[in-house]
């Protein structure tokens, strides 16, 4: 109580007693007046929802894409009811929500389920050939390792007239020499130099990696690799370590 009454006595002395320092108003200048009702202090006010892409990339995917989401897997190994549930909810959905779809089971890595949202999408009349579509499915199947259904998408997209970026080139490869096909992803290598685009590493040095057990391969594409960036440098393992002397 005694140090509420000594705090409640200063701040009465306090606001009773004139300050020397008290600004005159005559003193203000006009640039003083005009300056403060300019100022804006809306950004001081925040809602609590979070700010920039994350919000927006929540927001994406709307309740209908997430029914089909759910529901598509839940019928994922039951052919005839998922052609019924496609008819009845898939076909039905917008653009942004199929988009959304086939994108979010190339995350989870539904690749099969991505596959048919694919071919549902190019049914339809809004569809135009657009390269990253193809290159974010190829790259998910390739990395489950289905390269048959990968060449199957990637073959359209040739016959489309689109090239693929090198992270695309370089998945592919990489997916090839695990599946235990060199031959494939040489093909895929000569594909690559016919692309209008300028060359890049990562497809030269995914190759390199995975050609080590094939020298004859590996030299090709090495002395390719040497013309196209004479400046970046090879690393050779031993010989020995391949039992090649």
């Amino acid at each position: 109580m005694a140090i509420r009454f000594l705090l409640r006595s200063n701040l009465l002395k306090f606001i009773s007693s004139p300050t020397k320092s008290a600004p005159n108003p005559k003193t203000i200048t006009q640039f003083s007046r005009d300056f403060v009702p300019s100022l804006n202090f809306s950004c001081l006010y925040h809602d609590g929802r979070p700010r920039g892409p994350l919000w927006r990339g929540k927001k994406m995917i709307g309740r209908e894409a997430l029914f089909v989401i759910m529901g598509l897997k839940r019928f994922k190994g039951d052919e005839e009811k998922t052609q019924d549930f496609v008819k009845r909810h898939v076909v039905r959905l917008l653009k942004a929500d199929k988009i959304a779809v086939i994108n979010e089971f190339e995350r989870q890595q539904e690749v099969d389920l991505a596959l048919k949202m694919f071919k549902i999408i190019q049914k339809e009349d809004w569809y135009k050939p657009d390269v990253y579509l193809y290159k974010d499915l190829i790259i998910a199947l390739a990395k489950s390792k289905k390269m048959e259904a990968a060449m199957d998408v990637w073959n359209c997209m040739r016959k489309e007239n689109l090239f693929p970026d090198s992270q695309t080139y370089g998945e592919v490869i990489r997916g090839f020499l695990r599946y235990g096909s060199p031959a494939d992803a040489m093909n895929i290598y000569e594909d690559m130099k016919k692309s209008p685009y300028p060359p890049e590493e990562l497809p030269f040095r995914v190759l390199l990696k995975g050609l080590l057990p094939h020298p004859l391969l590996r030299n090709k594409v090495k002395q390719d690799f040497e013309e196209l960036f004479p400046h970046k440098h090879i690393y050779d393992p031993p010989e020995e370590i391949f039992g090649m002397r």
